[in-house]
């Protein structure tokens, strides 16, 4: 079914992929950002770019008449959201909060919304279900679960359909045609893939490992990753799962994990070229593993990870390479 959709943070990495791919498959996309860290050449063609925030643009681009809303638009910066709690509490709950009356008014009814697996903080066990509890370790964190309680409580009150994908580490790149990529590309860039091909792309420098006598198979820690195009077509599904009066949670991961000393090797392989690493001390707050369950996913949308590390790491490479015209 053809829909007008609304994409908040449309302008960034997750945002402008999932962009794409929703014009692929036929659909009309308004991409609203402030490009405070987003790229309007990033925003893919075929979609049109409204600059501005939340609080004073999405109103008005609602009224225009659209029929459901995918927001990515936060801050997502965990240390700086130790630092200034204020901004992560004002921009990811204030906002998303402005733009759910704004749906509200305009008689919008459907959101699906990018939330984090760090809601989760230090689990328990692994692999991590929905049903474990919420105890972040950061604002930022903090400021997805009070999200997905104002979701809930719209769905309650209002009788929107939401859905929150809690993500893992999302990676690689999607081609942009004709020729070009969407990726990854921060100011301050805290993801070790990204961090890692750049030190190859340079030939110098090296990268930091934090920690080395983990509990692991190698001692680094374990995360799980996901390519950026399985995560688009998840949100694909997840916007045709919103029903009324319902908000439903859903983790986006592989099941499995790869230590960062795996992941760098990786880089190595599909670099070809030798990549110098640091052993740093642990960070605090750094859990051994993280790895998600999605089964919840899997049996209610079908939703499964199709590509692998080295398809991420090979398509972030190709990213990287383009944007320095390697």
């Amino acid at each position: 079914m053809h829909m007008r959709l609304l994409v908040t943070g449309g302008a960034g990495y997750i945002g402008s992929v999932v962009s794409a791919r929703l014009i692929a498959d036929g659909h009309d996309v308004v991409v609203l950002d402030d490009l405070s860290t987003g790229h309007a050449d990033a925003v893919p063609a075929g979609a049109r770019l409204v600059r501005g925030d939340l609080r004073s643009e999405a109103g008005r681009v609602l009224a225009g008449g659209v029929d459901a809303v995918l927001h990515f638009a936060a801050r997502s910066l965990v240390a700086e959201s130790v630092q200034r709690p204020d901004l992560y509490w004002s921009s990811n709950l204030g906002g998303t909060l402005a733009l759910l009356d704004a749906m509200n008014a305009a008689g919008v009814n459907r959101i699906v919304f990018s939330s984090t697996a760090a809601v989760y903080g230090e689990p328990d066990a692994v692999p991590i279900t929905e049903t474990a509890p919420a105890r972040p370790t950061s604002p930022y964190g903090a400021s997805k679960v009070a999200v997905d309680t104002a979701l809930a409580e719209y769905a309650r009150m209002h009788g929107i359909g939401a859905v929150s994908l809690r993500y893992f580490n999302v990676a690689g790149a999607q081609p942009d045609p004709p020729g070009g990529w969407l990726g990854e590309r921060h100011a301050t860039e805290t993801h070790l893939i990204p961090n890692i091909l750049a030190v190859a792309l340079r030939g110098s420098g090296q990268v930091s490992i934090f920690g080395a006598d983990y509990p692991t198979r190698d001692g680094t820690c374990i995360r799980d990753y996901i390519h950026v195009s399985d995560l688009a077509a998840a949100h694909v599904l997840a916007l045709a799962a919103c029903t009324a009066g319902q908000h439903k949670v859903y983790n986006l991961g592989s099941g499995s994990g790869f230590s960062n000393r795996e992941v760098l090797a990786a880089c190595q392989e599909v670099t070809g070229r030798p990549i110098a690493f640091r052993i740093a001390p642990r960070r605090p707050g750094d859990p051994a593993v993280l790895v998600a369950s999605s089964e919840r996913i899997a049996a209610d949308l079908g939703w499964r990870p199709r590509r692998g590390l080295r398809e991420m790491t090979a398509d972030a490479w190709a990213f990287t390479c383009a944007r320095a015209g390697a």
